[in-house]
């Protein structure tokens, strides 16, 4: 395992979390999809400063990937939105928990198929296990 890569994630995590709250608070004087508009916007500025400074100049090519890569900014859009409506009623982490469980999930179905491009990877019952005490986590957590 890659250390820094592990890092960088751990603390990807951490701003979610830390996003997450503030959207939610955002959400409710604004109203949730107004919060999760002012969040892109924002990430928007801020990813377009990083292009100018550090891209590799591969917008143009924009036209030429396939279609279906176009559309992870639907699923964040979505994400972000559910998240800022979901933190005011439940919490940060009950609402990560039961985000991340799903991403994990899904992340699983992906690459035990190999798809959108994924390397196929089997899913195993070690991971399963783990699955399985995820969603035992959740019920735990919210009782």
């Amino acid at each position: 395992m890659n250390y820094l890569f592990s890092l960088l994630a751990l603390l990807a995590g951490a701003g979610v979390a830390i996003q997450s709250q503030i959207n939610g608070e955002l959400g409710k004087r604004v109203g949730p999809l107004e919060a999760s508009l002012i969040s892109f916007t924002i990430g928007t500025i801020t990813l377009f400063v990083l292009v100018l400074l550090f891209g590799k100049g591969g917008i143009p090519w924009i036209a030429s990937v396939p279609k279906w890569q176009l559309v992870g900014g639907l699923f964040g859009a979505f994400f972000v939105a559910v998240i800022t409506l979901c933190v005011p009623k439940i919490g940060v982490s009950l609402t990560l928990l039961i985000a991340i469980t799903g991403q994990i999930i899904i992340g699983a179905i992906i690459n035990h198929y190999g798809l959108f491009g994924a390397a196929a990877m089997p899913i195993s019952m070690q991971k399963l296990a783990a699955i399985g005490l995820m969603l035992t986590a959740i019920a735990v957590y919210n009782h």
